[in-house]
């Protein structure tokens, strides 16, 4: 078993030292190129259109796929459908992303040649220098020359991999020119995991919140907190403000005599609170922090909402 291992060393170590020669390029030859193809990309009023067969259409994909969500209009466009009608998604007002580590690859052929014959914008990614593609292209971003991590250099492994990296310098670049935030991401991207933990508390709590006042006779705050079921009521003084907070524990503090007192005498004062505004992820670390269950949501004072810690686990955050 351990040769099989040593393979997997073997193989990660290769495709490292490409990624490394990828980033020594960036200090070199690679720089001007790369800031022209950002440049480009930024002055299109139209979509970046993605091509690429084999491999590097699976990377291209991705790609395409990274620069969508982080706020760059792309496609993916197959280069042989492109020769079959597909053509017609690439315009003027975009600009076009092709790969092929050989840079020959026939069937980039017609969509290179659309680009030149309707003066759309070309960058190429290749790994042969004076290949086809490069030659033809407005921006040229030429890999380094690297091993491929099956050992015969047939399969494209270390060169897929330094594609795939420089597709993804780019969109980053991209997206901190554009200010991309975390609330821009969620537009693109609100299912899954990514999206759960992108969710504003706002977006997850409740607005029929438990409330009583500091005078409120302590047999209508159980109804209150039986009624509502978090567990839990907040107590507001009279301008509406969040002075407290009424929860189990402060119940079985108060047990004696419990039913003639009010709100105001059996609340912990000056509860935990956020910003409807924060994310409900840092909600999420608070509760579990103070090993609570709910968290009152509260601007200038005034709650706004409430939100459990089994809205979070329904939306997938854990």
């Amino acid at each position: 078993m351990s040769e099989y291992v040593d393979t997997a060393r073997r193989v990660i170590r290769t495709e490292a030292q490409g990624l490394a020669a990828l980033e020594t390029a960036l200090d070199n030859g690679l720089a001007q190129p790369f800031q022209d193809a950002v440049r480009l990309i930024l002055q299109a009023t139209g979509r970046v259109v993605v091509s690429g067969m084999g491999k590097s259409g699976h990377v291209g994909r991705k790609i395409a796929a990274t620069f969508a969500s982080t706020g760059t209009p792309a496609q993916f466009v197959h280069p042989a459908e492109a020769s079959h009608g597909d053509l017609g998604m690439v315009t003027k007002t975009d600009v076009a992303l092709v790969l092929s580590n050989s840079g020959e690859t026939p069937e980039i052929a017609d969509i290179v040649a659309h680009t030149r014959r309707f003066a759309i914008p070309l960058i190429g990614i290749a790994g042969r220098e004076g290949s086809t593609l490069l030659r033809q292209s407005d921006v040229a971003l030429l890999l380094p020359q690297a091993l491929e991590a099956c050992g015969t250099g047939i399969v494209p492994t270390t060169s897929t991999t330094m594609t795939l990296a420089l597709g993804d310098a780019l969109a980053v670049a991209l997206m901190e020119h554009r200010r991309f935030t975390p609330e821009h991401f969620r537009t693109f991207h609100p299912g899954g995991k990514l999206g759960a933990r992108l969710a504003r508390v706002q977006d997850l709590m409740h607005d029929d919140m438990p409330l009583v006042g500091m005078d409120a006779p302590m047999t209508d705050t159980l109804l209150e907190i039986t009624r509502k079921g978090f567990g839990v009521t907040g107590v507001t003084d009279d301008a509406g403000r969040l002075v407290g907070i009424i929860t189990d524990g402060d119940l079985r503090r108060h047990m004696q005599g419990l039913l003639d007192r009010r709100a105001g005498e059996v609340m912990t004062r000056n509860p935990r609170s956020i910003l409807p505004e924060a994310l409900a992820e840092s909600a999420l670390a608070e509760m579990q922090g103070s090993k609570i269950t709910s968290l009152f949501a509260v601007r200038d004072g005034v709650p706004q909402g409430i939100l459990h810690i089994h809205d979070c686990l329904r939306a997938g955050m854990v």
